[in-house]
């Protein structure tokens, strides 16, 4: 979850490929999506304010949460009674960039890649 991310897929690490791939499959469901949303709308919360907006079990809650933040996409910050919880901008702002130069580079032409190298 560590490695550095570059935005050029032609030379990523094993390690880089894999925590990107790991952070796609934790976007893979809608519900840690309306997680997602939910927390860049607020400074922190704790897991029963999700609880609240999404109507959802407080397990269900929390499994989705502890998905997001080993993906990397989430900070939790123990604090006494109630966890926190909040969204990693810097994080989601890498992985649109990478994202972004995944699309380039699939969509480039066979012609454009090899002028690249």
């Amino acid at each position: 979850m560590n490695a550095p991310l570059t935005p050029d897929f032609q030379t990523c690490s094993s390690a880089a490929t894999k925590a990107v791939a790991l952070r796609f499959a934790a976007l893979s469901h809608p519900t840690r999506i309306e997680i997602l949303r939910y927390l860049s709308g607020s400074e922190a919360c704790c897991c029963k304010d999700v609880v609240g907006q999404l109507d959802l079990a407080q397990s269900t809650v929390s499994q989705h949460l502890k998905i997001l933040v080993e993906a990397g996409l989430v900070r939790f910050s123990p604090e006494k009674q109630r966890s926190r919880y909040e969204i990693d901008r810097q994080a989601l702002a890498g992985f649109s960039g990478l994202v972004t130069a995944l699309v380039e580079d699939c969509c480039a032409s066979r012609d454009d890649r090899n002028s690249k190298a």
